[in-house]
């Protein structure tokens, strides 16, 4: 659930507001790197043992190639879920993206506490160098953090935003063939990171493992084959399904179930769409996994035209909980090597259990 949060507390993540174009001079990205927090320190002296993987490495992206000569110490990610993949292979980035809104006073924040990276976390605390809905990153505080690597894989990040990025450290962008930000297969996004830190073989078989999980689901559930399938949000007084292509929809269709494609057209490119009543037939559908907290929830559960739908009368939808509890809807919209894996096994639970 991935949208601009300028102006919005929902949490949609994935399209920030476009970056800014003002330049930032070279004098002032330098003059900044003096300076960094104890636990930005903290996350680079607990890289050490992490260090390795085969360098120097060319990656090549859509912004051109970066060369990396060495094993990265101080990583800052600011594509949404790239910190994720990174501590994957074990670097813990000194500076990351907010992708859900931290509660205020909340601590430590949320975006580390997720079941599925909090072991990996530990008591390092890495620096928020931009916030979902912000107009672009925090160059200054970029910087200040001295990083030898920056990745903005999952991320709108432009060829502005690039170029000032690339002034600070070697950055790497999203993949070279995909046409719009958010637009690669998972897979794709995580190999892409792998090779930024040496690791392209290490790569390789963790997204095989994922895949293998992805196809023992679905062989050990026939039954998900005869039923078609879509995720959906509640979103703006609106079912907004994800498209076939979205990792939602890459999922639920991972994991056995035919996906209602129709969808995609009326997205026209963008990964979800918000239906009008008279297109409430594009989610009248065998099964329905809804990707909503509580509040969210309960204002869908009074829509009508959702009410009448057979699949909601047949208890055959899936309340996923977003942000809260099990924060299963978090895991499957991320989508990274570390939330796949607990992704998979609660979507199929999910699934056994209506």
């Amino acid at each position: 659930m991935l949208l601009t949060r300028t102006t919005r507390t929902k949490p949609w993540r994935r399209w920030a507001a476009v970056l800014s174009a003002a330049t930032l001079g070279v004098g002032l990205l330098a003059g900044c790197g003096s300076d960094s927090s104890d636990s930005a320190d903290k996350a680079s002296s607990g890289n050490s043992a992490a260090a390795g993987g085969a360098f120097p490495v060319t990656v090549e992206h859509a912004f051109g190639s970066t060369k990396i000569t060495k094993a990265p110490e101080r990583v800052v990610t600011v594509g949404y879920t790239d910190d994720q993949t990174v501590l994957a292979f074990g670097t813990k980035p000194v500076g990351m993206v907010d992708q859900y809104p931290n509660p205020a006073g909340k601590s430590p924040d949320i975006n580390t506490q997720w079941p599925w990276v909090k072991d990996k976390w530990g008591s390092t605390r890495p620096e928020v160098v931009m916030k979902n809905g912000d107009s672009g990153p925090n160059y200054e505080k970029i910087a200040a953090l001295r990083p030898d690597l920056i990745i903005a894989v999952y991320s709108e990040v432009d060829r502005a935003a690039y170029d000032k990025l690339s002034r600070i450290a070697p950055t790497v962008g999203r993949t070279k063939g995909e046409k719009e930000p958010f637009s690669a297969p998972w897979q794709d996004n995580a190999l892409q990171i792998a090779k930024a830190l040496g690791r392209a073989e290490e790569g390789e078989k963790m997204i095989a493992d994922v895949q293998d999980q992805l196809a023992a689901a679905k062989k050990a559930h026939p039954e998900f084959a005869r039923e078609t399938a879509v995720a959906l949000s509640w979103y703006e007084n609106s079912v907004a399904p994800f498209t076939s292509t979205d990792v939602r929809g890459r999922l639920v269709s991972g994991i056995g179930f035919p996906y209602r494609t129709e969808i995609d057209k009326v997205a026209d490119g963008s990964f979800y769409t918000k239906l009008s009543p008279e297109r409430i037939d594009l989610v009248d559908v065998d099964r329905i996994f809804v990707i909503n907290d509580t509040a969210d929830t309960a204002a869908l559960k009074k829509f009508k035209l959702f009410t009448n739908l057979d699949a909601v009368k047949n208890g055959k939808v899936s309340y996923l909980p977003d942000s809260e509890g099990s924060a299963v809807g978090a895991a499957i919209s991320q989508g990274t090597l570390l939330s796949m894996p607990y992704a998979i096994d609660e979507l199929v639970k999910s699934a056994g259990q209506v």
